[in-house]
């Protein structure tokens, strides 16, 4: 089968399209054809082994799982024999986190995995983007335990994680602030912002209005310089480690100390999520948003996009002919 491999840390160019061996399926496992795949910002942090920290996980000195791609849609092509919720055949969409392997022809899956079927009206490339946004951004609003009436601002509104984020709170009811640039306040606004800040005429820090949770989608603030937003029992979060990775630690800290919170909970994944994630999709709650498309052989050409930090929702690939 074709695969996106890289054998070694570095830029895009590092990556190479290859034949490799097809994977089996265990018992428990569902071996998909693979029809669309994203690039996102975990792919281009764990193709460049940064922060440093990932490569606890994804091996020292080289990395240990050769495919990238944490993404994916396609059909199942074969099944485990001890496998039970899907069969031969059908449409699935889902998130293999950091067993990645998406950018390739053919994966696997186990059965429990973050996984569900397509929606009936979806094609694989709007389905492949469904999740790893979708999931982090659900994360931290369950995390802080949204609820209808509060105000809530996003910034990064227009981000993979951001733009599922203002979706995801409009859904739980609270009320949304999106801060964006000027050229993305129709779309911000068209996936439920009730208002928005646009960054390039106006710092969000220096409104004065008060929230509920301030949810940094692109890591690019600070606790320091959002707590003054904070209402008296507010929570700040950020997609990033902050500033010397002090977020991890300002969660510990003011677990215990003072009423304004920061919170860092580490992602849980699940197939409920992916079938929650459907649901929303089927009842038109939940839209991911698509900025690019390339072919597999163009992948390195959408590594570099997503490197500049300047895409819009997702980046898909397709492996359709």
């Amino acid at each position: 089968m074709k695969a996106i491999v890289y054998t070694k840390y570095g830029p895009p160019e590092v990556l190479q399209l290859k034949e490799v061996e097809r994977p089996t399926p265990k018992d428990n496992e569902v071996l998909i054809k693979v029809h669309a795949t994203t690039v996102n910002r975990t792919d281009c942090g764990f193709l460049r082994g940064k922060p440093f920290f990932v490569r606890f996980v994804s091996g020292l000195f080289g990395p240990k799982r050769t495919i990238l791609g944490c993404e994916f849609a396609g059909e199942i092509e074969a099944v485990g024999k001890d496998v039970k919720s899907f069969v031969f055949g059908e449409r699935v969409f889902g998130y293999s986190g950091v067993r990645f392997g998406a950018q390739a022809e053919y994966m696997v899956m186990p059965e429990q995995g973050m996984m569900a079927t397509i929606p009936r009206d979806l094609s694989y490339e709007e389905a492949a983007p469904i999740v790893e946004g979708a999931h982090y951004a659900l994360n931290n609003i369950r995390k802080a335990n949204i609820r209808s009436g509060q105000e809530i601002l996003v910034n990064g509104a227009t981000g993979g994680i951001g733009s599922a984020a203002v979706q995801l709170v409009k859904y739980y009811g609270a009320k949304v602030t999106a801060v964006c640039s000027t050229k993305n306040e129709e779309l911000v606004r068209s996936l439920g912002a009730d208002e928005v800040i646009d960054y390039t005429k106006e710092d969000f820090t220096k409104t004065g209005k008060k929230y509920d949770f301030v949810f940094d989608a692109v890591g690019k603030s600070s606790f320091g310089a959002c707590k003054k937003l904070l209402t008296p029992a507010g929570i700040y979060c950020s997609t990033e480690l902050g500033f010397m990775w002090q977020n991890p630690f300002l969660a510990a800290w003011t677990s215990k100390f003072g009423s304004k919170k920061v919170i860092f909970p580490i992602p849980k994944e699940g197939r409920e999520d992916a079938v929650f994630f459907k649901e929303l999709i089927e009842t038109g709650k939940f839209k991911p948003v698509i900025d690019r498309r390339y072919s597999l052989e163009q992948i390195a050409e959408a590594y570099k996009y997503v490197e500049t930090g300047q895409k819009i929702g997702n980046v898909v690939i397709s492996l359709e002919n």
